[in-house]
């Protein structure tokens, strides 16, 4: 079981970007996009179900999209206006339980980290 995330970048700050990450090995009823910033813990940013219900940090309600692509096993985050404070590495995790789910022990499978650097 595998999650490759991708599409980090360096972005000025008002833009966008969009993560994704593939699964192969299994197939995930829940995915979510955590992010942890230099010195901070990692934070719950956005997380999706099965049926693509969505739900989100409070801070990027309005400006990041998390969705998902059953037939293909990718989760994907747009990242729209972005903010300096967004700078972090962005992972995402998945699960085979289902709920929602905001707590890093609450996920079974993490991929490797995508860095998004957002200058001002």
């Amino acid at each position: 079981v595998q999650l490759q995330a991708s599409g980090g970048g360096l972005v000025q700050a008002g833009g966008s970007l969009r993560l994704s990450c593939a699964a192969s090995g299994r197939t995930f009823s829940n995915y979510g996009w955590f992010r942890q910033a230099p010195g901070k813990e990692r934070e719950f940013v956005a997380g999706i179900t099965w049926t693509s219900r969505s739900y989100y940090l409070q801070s990027v309600k309005g400006r990041f999209t998390i969705s998902r692509d059953n037939a293909k096993n990718t989760v994907y985050l747009q990242m729209n206006s972005l903010k300096p404070e967004d700078t972090a590495v962005y992972y995402c995790a998945a699960t085979t339980a289902w709920g929602t789910f905001t707590f890093n022990g609450e996920y079974d499978y993490w991929g490797q980290g995508t860095l998004v650097t957002v200058s001002s």
